[in-house]
């Protein structure tokens, strides 16, 4: 897949306790990405953080463990973001999502894989 070299990026950030119809919402999210066509996405697990709720999650507080923060990143064409968003919109019920522009550099992927 070849990315022009202005993309946008959109951060969903969520609860590693959220779920969608029994199953991860960090999950659903990638998988949705996936059947879009999307030029691919990346979960990161936080280590601390706080949201709207001020309520402090931590991997060092053993009662807090586990509902750690959860980043969702994806890069893609303004145009491919804009088909996740109406998804987005339905089943990210508590969390933050942002969008920025961003410059790619270079997208590829080893054909030899």
């Amino acid at each position: 897949m070849k990315l022009p070299d202005e993309g946008t990026l959109i951060r969903i950030f969520i609860g590693e306790t959220d779920h969608l119809n029994k199953k991860a919402l960090y999950e659903s999210i990638v998988l949705k990405a996936r059947e879009l066509n999307m030029a691919g996405a990346t979960v990161l697990r936080g280590i601390l953080g706080f949201g709207a709720s001020t309520r402090l999650h931590s991997a060092k507080l053993l009662e807090l463990s586990e509902d750690l923060p959860m980043l969702i990143e994806i890069v893609d064409t303004e145009e491919n973001i804009n088909k996740l968003l109406p998804f987005l919109d339905d089943v990210v019920t508590d969390g933050l999502i942002t969008l920025e522009k961003v410059k790619i550099i270079k997208y590829r992927s080893d054909p030899k894989h």
